[in-house]
């Protein structure tokens, strides 16, 4: 049975936006010129299908796993790995839907995004757990990781996101995408990573969460930096990419991907 807390993360994420076509991201991975594969990695008897962008790089670096939105792992999703390769850290996007579609498929074998947004809800908050343990122990024996690892998430994923850093002790940071989850102050005492917020403007039903969890980090004295970009809506570093997106999410994503450069460099 699922957890009340694992209920209020998916009840949070209905917030997202709706996947459409991603041509647009498509085409970008198409272009790359960085190295992508993917890695069957084990977990708990089933395997999860994760997308893996390195770097053009032979120094070791930082790695970061990318938790996806609601839809599953789309084309944006591997788009945004493939920009943390292009800034210069390995990056790994596990297909947390990976064995829950049709045939025991992943995200792309879903008759529709609502079908995979539908299998979402049907995860376990300890499935998850053990298939992103699973990611980080592959993670940090890969070749070129010099054996730090950092977590980010977008809406359903920042979620996951926040409730992951209070299990997993060696995370570097954790970057939260305008996703929240309910918690307990006894949750958050477990954090022992920085935990940096980025939130939309126009999102009030995420942004109503910050104050509480502003003031029991504060508290705990835990290191949690949130910042709210005005004019920009839910979703908006996909939202940002998009060409038919908004001039706030434009904005607002190049804003948030500088921040995130600038403290993924301070790791």
């Amino acid at each position: 049975m699922r957890s009340t807390t694992f209920i209020a993360v998916a009840a949070l994420s209905l917030l997202a936006l709706p996947a459409v076509a991603q041509d647009w991201a498509l085409s970008r991975l198409e272009k790359s010129p960085r190295h992508h594969e993917w890695a069957a990695i084990e977990s708990g008897g089933r395997t999860v299908q994760t997308f893996v962008a390195f770097p053009q790089s032979k120094a070791k670096t930082l790695a970061v796993i990318v938790i996806h939105e609601n839809r599953g792992l789309t084309d944006w999703a591997r788009g945004v790995a493939d920009q943390l390769a292009e800034a210069g850290y390995i990056a790994l996007a596990p297909d947390l839907l990976s064995g829950t579609g049709p045939q025991g498929g992943r995200t792309k074998d879903f008759t529709s995004s609502d079908s995979a947004r539908e299998a979402i809800y049907k995860l376990t908050p300890e499935g998850v757990t053990a298939d992103l343990d699973a990611v980080a122990a592959y993670a940090k024996k890969l070749p070129a990781s010099n054996g730090k690892l950092a977590v980010a998430g977008f809406c359903w994923g920042g979620g996951q996101t926040f409730r992951y850093a209070t299990h997993n002790k060696e995370l570097a940071a954790a970057f939260i995408f305008y996703g929240a989850f309910e918690h307990t102050k006894e949750q958050l005492a477990a954090i022992a990573a920085p935990v940096y917020g980025f939130y939309a403007g126009n999102d009030e039903r995420i942004n109503a969460s910050i104050p509480g969890t502003t003031k029991l980090m504060q508290e705990l004295g835990k290191k949690y930096e949130p910042v709210t970009y005005d004019g920009a809506n839910h979703a908006f570093m996909r939202g940002g990419e998009d060409p038919a997106g908004t001039e706030g999410d434009r904005k607002a994503r190049e804003q948030a991907w500088e921040r995130w450069k600038a403290m993924l460099k301070g790791l």
